[in-house]
């Protein structure tokens, strides 16, 4: 029977997962019945075989890549270590790729993050650069927006001598839609601290990313 998308969405029982749904957050139920709405509106027919499971499919998608907001990024960056012998010279992840979503079309962009930091003393485990980028990525985002949230957080926690990042990104809302560019990629970035104050430090940190 094909689905009519007039109908109204049925209210979902949301008793099972009631313990982990936020105030105000649908459960599971209701994000299938959306999707259902959504493959109505694209004009195919939910209820055919090959979409039934669709549905399903689509939440637990969107709660893999939706994680981000389910976790404090800050948290990633409160256990550092401080016997480094003294070095204090600039930390670089370079290439941590990412995948993140436009907020205004929810569809993605993918690219890369650079980070760098100047210690004060005391340094954090490398995967937890990583694992801050991945957390911010993981929400609905602008790439300013993230870029911003990754150095903040950096900077806020590890209080550093300075901070550098980079983001470089193809944005899918802009090749698979309106203008239609493909290969056209963003580069975003945000210094504070020795990488906005002292130039040298700048063109450091670039020339080490291929940015220079």
């Amino acid at each position: 029977m094909p689905y009519d998308c007039t109908e109204p969405a049925p209210v979902p029982d949301q008793t099972a997962d009631a313990p982990s749904v936020k105030p105000n957050r649908p459960g599971t139920a209701a994000a299938e019945a959306a999707v259902r709405t959504l493959l109505a509106f694209a004009g195919d027919d939910p209820t055919r075989e090959g979409l039934l499971d669709t549905p399903s499919r689509v939440a637990r998608a969107y709660q893999e890549m939706f994680a981000g907001y389910e976790v404090d990024p800050h948290a990633f960056l409160e256990r550092t270590f401080s016997e480094t012998d003294g070095y204090d010279e600039m930390v670089v992840m370079r290439d941590i790729a990412f995948v993140s979503h436009c907020e205004h079309h929810m569809l993605p962009f993918i690219g890369s993050a650079h980070v760098a930091y100047l210690p004060d003393r005391r340094v954090v485990g490398i995967s937890k650069l990583a694992r801050v980028v991945d957390a911010f990525a993981r929400r609905l985002q602008i790439q300013e927006k993230l870029t911003v949230q990754i150095a903040d957080a950096i900077d806020t926690v590890l209080e550093p001598h300075g901070v550098g990042v980079v983001l470089r990104a193809q944005h899918q809302c802009m090749t698979l839609r309106g203008v239609g560019k493909p290969g056209v990629s963003m580069v975003t970035s945000r210094m504070t601290g020795a990488f906005r104050e002292n130039p040298a430090t700048r063109r450091e940190f670039l020339a080490m990313i291929g940015e220079a």
